[in-house]
């Protein structure tokens, strides 16, 4: 099996992490919008004192994970149209 989504995703998390890093998104708003860790630590703790580089290993992992998750989708209708 191919993984085209689950690389796209992953260099998806890597650019947002990237670009918030850069210093471009001053107010963490595109992060928080597209970072699901994100999303739940900014329910449960104080954001100005979370580990910026969990952070960003969480939001890369959780892309991945999203991705691999259409792909494995995408393989299973695949596979399911071929046997029909």
């Amino acid at each position: 099996m191919r993984y085209p989504v689950t690389i796209v995703a992953t260099l998806i998390g890597v650019v947002l992490c990237l670009f918030n890093y850069t210093g471009y998104d001053p107010h963490n708003m595109v992060f928080f919008m597209f970072s699901i860790p994100g999303w739940f630590a900014d329910l449960f703790m104080d954001i100005h004192e979370l580990n910026v580089i969990l952070m960003y290993v969480l939001t890369i992992i959780s892309w991945a994970l999203i991705g691999l998750f259409c792909d494995w989708m995408i393989a299973r209708g695949t596979r399911r149209r071929s046997q029909t």
